[in-house]
């Protein structure tokens, strides 16, 4: 094997030095405001708070943390989450599993309409008609139902389904198994890489998604935590958020920035457990199709 050249070992040092300033450059919006959230009031006042904190303080983020209304926005959140990413799943799964098989009669276009709504939507307009037409404003269920299958996780997962031997099913089927039975028990269970991939892809979306509430959500008590975020970043004092006797102890400021460091830490916590799932999930299920 022919060893590396200097130029070889330079132009790998380039490259890993690139990465590491640009990975560095996207953690500092995340960093700003950070610093922010445990700085000290003058300090943000001032504007004097850059990427590491001035002072220190964890008032504003307890004050967060035990903030009824963000606490009830996080519950609405999680709940919507973890809802709406398993019914996700499981209707993804349903539908890419019968359109796996190629002797299916009509599956190209199938396929056709399937990616024919990936491309195209109604709008805005004609969606909103249809939830409320379905008596779904100001409900939960206006946050899952419309985003309850995505046609790019479909296709991956219907990929990876393909990539499986066929004989499993095959000799399932000699021992008397139906397509449920396969699905549930064999084909499932194979595909754990590829359910926790889409399924974290899911659950990112729900947890991020604040279009939809803003739509279809009238009521405080049903806001989700991205809704109340917006509700608290466009507020230019936050002094909704605040009373007059909390506005004496922590910044408005900080209270913005605190609220958006928990909201991103639940999503960052769930992620390290399946990173390892990602590559696999993703290329065994885009090699075939």
């Amino acid at each position: 094997m022919r060893g590396k050249k200097t130029g070889d070992y330079v132009l790998d040092a380039f490259i890993y030095i690139f990465l590491t300033a640009m990975g560095l450059i996207t953690l500092l919006p995340f960093a700003n405001v950070f610093s922010k959230s445990i700085s000290e009031e003058w300090a943000i006042v001032a504007g004097k708070v850059g990427i590491f904190p001035v002072g220190f303080q964890l008032d504003t983020l307890r004050y967060v943390a035990t903030n009824n209304q963000f606490l009830h926005a996080l519950f609405i959140s999680a709940l919507v989450t973890v809802i709406g990413t398993l019914a996700s799943l499981l209707i993804t799964a349903m539908t890419a599993y019968p359109l796996s098989k190629r002797e299916l009669p009509g599956m190209g276009a199938i396929i056709v309409l399937f990616i024919f709504t990936m491309m195209f939507n109604g709008g805005i307009i004609p969606n909103y008609l249809l939830v409320r037409q379905l008596h779904l404003i100001d409900s939960l269920g206006s946050l899952v139902l419309p985003a309850l299958v995505n046609v790019f996780n479909l296709l991956v997962i219907k990929s990876y389904f393909e990539s499986l031997p066929r004989s499993l099913e095959e000799s399932a089927r000699l021992d008397g198994a139906r397509n449920y039975a396969i699905l549930f028990r064999i084909i499932l269970p194979l595909s754990g890489p590829v359910l926790a991939t889409i399924g974290l892809f899911y659950a990112v979306y729900y947890w991020n998604d604040y279009f939809n509430p803003m739509l279809y959500i009238n009521s405080s008590s049903l806001k989700p935590l991205q809704l109340y975020l917006q509700d608290i970043v466009m507020n230019a004092d936050a002094s909704s958020a605040l009373s007059a006797d909390d506005l004496m102890n922590v910044p408005a400021e900080g209270v913005r920035s605190a609220t958006v460091i928990a909201s991103t830490v639940p999503i960052l916590l769930v992620y390290p457990f399946l990173q390892k799932y990602f590559i696999k999930g993703v290329l065994i299920g885009s090699v075939k199709g």
